[in-house]
């Protein structure tokens, strides 16, 4: 009986990592990269995640690239006056001990003119790599959904 529950789970636990959706880098957590179902002809495409960084020293998000697009940026939105504006940013700093949240009207990657739309439907999953100062490299799936997830705020930075 136990030999066959050893059997079991093996079998059962590459089926548990296949549904993860959480990365890491270093001292660095990526947790569930999404996108929003977009109509066909979106000129970009947004992904959003939490970065959280257990380390005890700050990391930086320097880039990002995908091969669906060939241009990606990061952006975020700020007020100014009483408009809200979306900027390209440089890098984003993920400080020690804390979380950046990517989430609409907040930070952003933004992807331009995609070339792969057969991966932007609802249900599939694109490649988008992370280029950190400390932690290396990282490639995540983005898991596109019709609607975002019911625990995404609405806006966030670092906390």
């Amino acid at each position: 009986m136990l030999k066959k529950i050893i059997v079991l789970a093996a079998l059962l636990l590459p089926a548990c990592f296949a549904h993860a959706h959480e990365y890491k880098a270093g001292e660095l957590e990526i947790a569930h990269p999404w996108s929003q179902e977009l109509p066909p002809n979106a000129p970009t495409v947004a992904a959003y995640f939490v970065i959280h960084n257990a380390g005890k020293t700050a990391d930086r998000l320097l880039s990002v690239d995908s091969p669906i697009a060939p241009e990606a940026q990061l952006h975020e939105h700020v007020m100014q006056g009483d408009l809200m504006k979306m900027q390209q940013v440089p890098s984003v700093d993920i400080p020690a001990g804390g979380k950046v949240t990517f989430a609409p009207m907040a930070y952003h990657v933004m992807l331009l003119n995609p070339t792969d739309r057969s991966l932007l439907s609802d249900g599939q999953r694109f490649p988008l790599t992370m280029h950190f100062e400390k932690a290396g490299d990282v490639t995540v799936e983005v898991a596109v959904q019709k609607k975002p997830p019911h625990d995404m705020p609405e806006h966030a930075h670092a906390q």
